[in-house]
């Protein structure tokens, strides 16, 4: 029944086109700006789930 739905509406081709180029598009300015982002901002954000109000130091270990 789906399938006879969709096969009636005009253009409906036209979706899996557009879905396929926004998530390239989204995929692609991603990989961008994480290549772009410098170093002491990855290590922030990265260790943002694990934050307990401590400063971030690299290599220490807070107890």
């Amino acid at each position: 029944m789906i399938k006879n739905v969709l096969t009636d509406i005009g253009g409906i081709g036209i979706y899996g086109v557009i879905s396929i180029c926004l998530f390239f598009a989204v995929f692609t300015g991603s990989l961008f700006l994480s290549l772009r982002m410098k170093k002491s901002v990855a290590d922030r954000i990265g260790a943002l789930p694990l934050n307990d109000g401590q400063p971030v130091v690299k290599g220490v270990i807070h107890e």
